[in-house]
């Protein structure tokens, strides 16, 4: 298998939880009043390094949708979805856009730590994105 390649983002970055992988930049960022399963979930125009699952029908608070789960592509761990097809007229803003769970990501600024682990130590329990909004 060949080299995975990872892309940069600078600015205030949503990366993954797991590895500091970046996901999404906060440019991107179109609402934070979403929920999942695990609590938080926000919604982004675009992220970045994540690999696609299989389409599925997902029957949500907000009615049935089609979507794709989406994973890290540098450790795969599940960061949560993309919607790919809204039933329901009022919820077609969604389609083809992604929602990252809150507890599967770290909110940071590029360069303020060290590495992705002392990150997630001193953003553990913190919800770093209320004050930095």
């Amino acid at each position: 298998m060949g080299k995975i390649y990872i892309e940069s983002l600078s600015g205030r970055v949503f990366s993954c939880r797991l590895c500091g992988t970046h996901l999404a930049s906060n440019v991107e960022l179109i609402s934070k009043s979403f929920h999942s399963r695990q609590g938080k979930a926000y919604l982004f125009n675009e992220v970045v390094n994540i690999s696609e699952g299989p389409k599925e029908e997902r029957l949500m608070t907000t009615g049935l949708h089609e979507v794709a789960d989406i994973h890290c592509k540098n450790c795969m761990q599940l960061c949560g979805w993309r919607y790919v097809m809204a039933h329901e007229d009022n919820q077609k803003y969604k389609e083809g856009k992604y929602i990252l769970e809150r507890s599967k990501m770290m909110d940071l600024y590029e360069g303020n730590f060290a590495s992705a682990s002392e990150a997630s130590t001193i953003l553990a329990g913190s919800d770093m994105d209320e004050a930095c909004s």
